[in-house]
């Protein structure tokens, strides 16, 4: 799991900065929250839990871990969709935004919890003993 979540935090790191190239190239901003959001939840976030689920490979094969994997993959597109279009002058998307947004917002929770229960010394570490 920790493998797919990398995979795919570099799919979102070449969208962000595929999107920030665009903003820059064109003079317009107005899409730097879908920007900021596409780099922080994407790249960085599912880029640290992958190697979080490598490191720690209880925490990934956990039924937490995988429900996380996929609220957070199914919540975060439909957000970036909605405030995408909302940004782009759609009206009526606060909704859409809302559900992908709490959908990845039970994801990142779930994962903490997962953390809290399954992250303990990585495999293959010895603790010293002072």
């Amino acid at each position: 799991m920790g493998a797919r979540l990398i995979k795919i935090a570099s799919v979102y790191f070449v969208l962000g900065i595929a999107l920030g190239m665009f903003m820059s190239i064109s003079h317009k901003f107005d899409y730097a929250s879908v920007h900021a959001h596409i780099n922080l939840l994407g790249w960085a976030s599912l880029a640290l839990a992958g190697i979080v689920y490598h490191v720690f490979p209880k925490s990934a094969e956990s039924v937490l871990g995988k429900i996380h994997f996929w609220l957070h993959n199914v919540g975060l597109p439909i957000m970036m969709i909605g405030l995408f279009l909302l940004v782009s002058g759609v009206a009526g998307m606060e909704p859409v935004i809302a559900v992908g947004g709490t959908v990845t917002s039970i994801g990142v929770v779930l994962f903490m919890i997962n953390v809290l229960k399954n992250v303990g010394a990585a495999e293959g570490t010895t603790r010293s003993k002072r």
